[in-house]
């Protein structure tokens, strides 16, 4: 059996006792980064020697673990924090686990973005989910798309390229709203909301740190759910 698990985005308590319990239970652990995960597992007093799955060896990894699997042991992927496959390595080793005729099972966990859009007040019934922007090469392409995107746009950023993208959303989408999200469950949480003009113009003057969730508005959507006048 192969296991995909959700870990934590930042505190250690974000974790499902499912999740817990599986990993005390499979015969390999496969992880993004060791050091993350072994601190998760020395956390929960989980002794288990982990094994590297990234960018760089899955090419191999994959071929290593399908024959892990096929000797029935079981096993579980896990990445730095959240999900892994989503904007994370793995997509290509549970292709590859279902047409050995293995079966995968997910163990739903913690995302960024998910609680991020939770706490946006943005509309997310309808989201465009574009994690992270090509840095150049289509580019440009994909913001001319976005123009008319009538969906709420997510998008993974880090600290050194989040001024330089919200500088292409007013460039190419207008002045929107929008909401940054930034360090989600660690001590140093911040959600910082306004008109991209506005968000531009703090971050100039005081740059900000950590992993990113940036939520834009969408081009028609004008931020007022609720019609009732007797609300207001």
């Amino acid at each position: 059996m192969f296991y995909v698990i959700g870990t934590p985005i930042g505190n250690l308590e974000d974790i499902t006792f499912r999740a817990i319990k599986t990993l005390k239970e499979v015969d390999y652990i496969f992880a993004e980064d060791t050091r993350v995960t072994k601190k998760l597992l020395s956390h929960y007093e989980i002794e288990k020697t982990v094994y590297q799955y990234h960018e760089h060896n899955k090419l191999q990894q994959i071929t290593n673990i399908i024959n892990l699997l096929k000797d029935q042991k079981e096993i579980a992927l896990v990445t730095d924090a959240g999900t892994p496959c989503i904007s994370d390595p793995g997509f290509e080793l549970v292709n590859e686990t279902l047409k050995a005729g293995i079966k995968v099972v997910g163990i739903p966990g913690a995302s960024s973005i998910i609680t991020g859009a939770s706490i946006s007040g943005l509309d997310m019934r309808r989201m465009a989910y574009e994690g992270f922007l090509p840095k150049k090469k289509g580019r440009q392409t994909l913001f001319n798309k976005l123009k008319e995107e009538e969906r709420t746009i997510v998008i993974l950023e880090s600290p050194n390229r989040i001024l330089k993208t919200l500088k292409d959303v007013k460039e190419y989408l207008g002045e929107r709203y929008v909401v940054i999200t930034r360090e989600l469950t660690k001590i140093y949480e911040e959600i910082i909301r306004g008109n991209v003009s506005e968000i531009i113009e703090k971050l100039e003057k005081k740059p900000i740190k950590g992993e990113i969730v940036l939520f834009i508005r969408a081009i028609n959507d004008d931020g007022i759910y609720l019609k009732n006048k007797n609300l207001e």
